[in-house]
C-alpha cells in the first residue's frame, strides 16, 4: 500500500518526558483512576493505569499534530522489532506500541504508557538492525524503569507546581514547537541541580539495561556503543549537534561505559537483516524530501549495488519504489517480476507489486496474489490491508467489508483501517457506516466533539432499535467518558 502521512506540524520531542503504549479505541478505560492533585506533593509514583491513561491522551495529540507515518509495512516492521525487544526486557508492566515520525533529525523518545516514537532519520544513520534495536532498547528501558513517573514525583517533592508545569509545557510544545520549547526550557531552568543528575542516571541506567535486553533478544550488544559513535561523529563533522544529543546527552564517559559493558558479553556475529535493509530503503525512497537526503540515498544505492546479494536486492527494491514514485510502472514491473518469482513470500515485494497492479488497473491480479499469500500468513496485517484495498479497486466491496471488520477489530488504534472502512462504505453508498468509520479516525486524533456528532448522525440513519444503532449509541457514551477523563490533562 502507498505510504500515508499525517500533516506535518510537530513531533513530540522531550527526552526528559519519555514514551510508551496506547489503549485501544474499544478498550475499557478506568475513568475513576484519575491523577493525583497537581497542586500538592505526589505521595507516590503514578499508578500504571494513570500512566496508560496519560499515554493514551498524548498519543491522540501526537496523531493529530505530528507527521506520523501510517504505512502498514513500516509500522509492522518497527512493532515486530520492538515487541521482540520487549519480550526480552525486564519489569514490563504496560503494553508497548511503536510509531515512526517523518523527521530528518536523529532522535527517538518515549512517554507514558509504553509508547515509543522513532524518527525516520534513524534508518538513514543506522548501519545494522542491532544499532536501530539499541535505540529502541534504550527507550524501552526508560519506560520499564518508569523514569518519567519517578522524575515527576521527584520534582513534585521539591516544587509542588512542577508537575503541572512540565505537563503543560508538553502540550504547548506539541501545539507550537518554538514557544513550547522555550516554556519547557524555562521551567527546567528553575529545577534543582539534582534533577540534572537524575536525568544522567536515567541515561546510564537505560544504556546498561538496554544492552542486556539487546543481547537477550539476539542482537549484537555492540550495536549500542556503535550507534553512540555515529552520534559522536555527527558532532565532530557538523557545526550543529544531532537533535538526539540535546535530549540524550552523550558525555565521553557514557560512550566508554557502553563499550565496556558491551564487551563483557560473548562475541556475536548477527547476519544482516533483510527486513531492516528493505525498511531502510523504503524510508529513504519514500520519505526523502531534500537534496541532502537524496544525495545520501544515492550514496547508499551505489554502495549496495557493489555489496552482498542481500544489499543488491535491497538496492533493486529502492529502484522499484523510485520507478513507481515517478509513475514508470512498466520499468518497475520489469525489475520486480524476477525478484518476486525468486522470493514469492517476500512481503515487501508483494506490497510493491500490489501498488503497481492497482495503478495499472490490474486489481484482479493483485487480489489473486494476495489471497494466495494470506493462505501462508493468515494473520498478517500488511497482507490484510493490501487485500482489502485491492478488493475495493476490484469492486468487491462485500469482501473488503469482511476483511476490514476483522482488521479494525484487531487493530482499533490503526487509522489506516478506519480510513479504508470509510472509503469502502462510501463506495457502497452506506453513509451511516462511512460516518462511523470517520468518527473512529477522528477519535484517534482527539477530536471527540466531531466524532460524537458523526456517530449521532450515523445512529439516526440506521433502523430504529437495530444492533447498529445500539452499537453507535454505546460508542458515543464510551467516547464521552474518555473525553471526560482526558479533560484533566488539558
Amino acid at each position: 500500500m502507498k505510504l500515508r502521512l499525517k500533516k506535518p506540524l510537530v513531533a513530540l520531542l522531550v527526552s526528559a518526558l519519555l514514551s510508551t503504549s496506547v489503549v485501544p479505541a474499544h478498550a475499557a478505560i478506568d475513568i475513576e483512576d484519575s491523577l493525583p492533585d497537581m497542586g500538592t506533593t505526589a505521595g507516590s509514583t503514578l499508578s500504571i493505569n494513570q500512566e496508560i491513561a496519560m499515554g493514551d491522551y498524548y498519543t491522540r495529540q501526537l496523531r493529530n499534530s505530528a507527521p506520523l507515518v501510517f504505512d502498514p509495512l513500516l509500522s509492522n516492521y518497527i512493532n515486530n522489532l520492538g515487541q521482540k525487544l520487549v519480550s526480552n526486557a525486564s519489569s514490563v508492566k504496560t503494553p508497548f506500541h511503536f510509531y515512526l515520525v517523518n523527521n530528518p533529525n536523529i532522535n527517538a523518545f518515549a512517554y507514558f504508557g509504553g509508547n515509543i516514537v522513532l524518527h525516520s532519520a534513524l534508518f538513514r544513520y543506522s548501519q545494522t538492525e542491532s544499532e536501530l534495536a539499541s535505540v529502541m532498547a534504550h527507550e524501552i528501558t526508560h519506560v520499564t524503569q518508569r523514569h518519567l513517573a519517578r522524575m515527576l514525583e521527584d520534582q513534585a517533592k521539591t516544587t509542588p507546581l512542577a508537575l503541572a508545569g512540565v505537563l503543560g509545557s508538553i502540550l504547548i510544545f506539541m501545539a507550537n514547537p518554538n514557544a513550547g520549547l522555550a516554556t519547557f526550557t524555562g521551567s527546567m531552568a528553575g529545577m534543582q541541580q539534582n534533577m540534572i543528575t537524575f536525568t544522567q542516571m536515567n541515561e546510564q541506567e537505560a544504556d546498561r539495561i538496554g544492552i542486556q535486553t539487546l543481547y537477550r533478544a539476539g542482537f549484537d550488544p555492540k550495536g549500542m556503543p556503535d550507534f553512540m559513535q555515529i552520534l559522536a561523529d555527527q558532532v565532530r563533522y557538523s557545526s550543529k549537534p544531532p537533535e538526539m544529543l540535546l535530549t540524550h546527552p552523550l558525555p565521553d564517559s557514557r560512550l566508554s561505559d557502553a563499550r565496556s559493558r558491551a564487551s563483557q558479553f560473548p562475541a556475536r556475529q548477527v547476519p544482516q537483516s533483510a527486513d531492516f535493509l528493505f525498511a531502510k530503503m523504503r524510508v529513504l525512497t519514500m520519505l526523502t524530501k531534500n537534496p541532502t537526503s537524496e544525495n545520501a540515498l544515492q550514496t547508499i544505492l551505489d554502495q549496495f549495488k557493489q555489496g552482498t546479494a542481500l544489499e543488491k536486492s535491497a538496492a533493486n527494491y529502492a529502484l522499484i519504489l523510485i520507478y513507481s514514485r515517478d509513475r514508470k510502472f512498466d520499468d518497475a514491473r520489469k525489475l520486480l517480476t524476477p525478484m518476486l518469482e525468486k522470493e514469492p513470500n517476500n512481503i515487501w515485494l508483494i506490497d510493491a507489486m500490489t501498488d503497481i497492479d492497482l495503478e495499472q488497473n490490474r486489481a484482479g491480479d493483485a487480489v489473486a496474489r494476495l489471497q494466495l499469500a494470506l493462505k501462508q500468513r493468515p494473520n498478517n496485517n500488511v497482507l490484510i490491508a493490501n487485500l482489502a484495498n485491492s478488493y475495493m479497486h476490484n469492486k468487491q466491496y462485500n469482501e473488503a467489508n469482511r476483511l476490514l471488520y476483522r482488521y479494525t477489530f484487531d487493530n482499533p488504534s490503526d487509522p489506516i483501517g478506519w480510513q479504508l472502512m470509510a472509503e469502502n462504505s462510501a463506495k457502497q453508498g452506506d453513509r451511516a457506516h462511512e460516518l462511523a468509520a470517520y468518527a473512529e479516525d477522528l477519535a484517534l486524533r482527539g477530536d471527540f466533539e466531531t466524532a460524537i456528532r458523526y456517530l449521532g448522525d450515523a445512529s439516526r440513519q440506521v433502523k430504529l432499535g437495530s444492533n447498529d444503532q445500539a452499537r453507535f449509541d454505546a460508542r458515543i457514551d464510551q467516547l464521552r467518558k474518555i473525553q471526560q477523563r482526558d479533560s484533566q490533562f488539558k
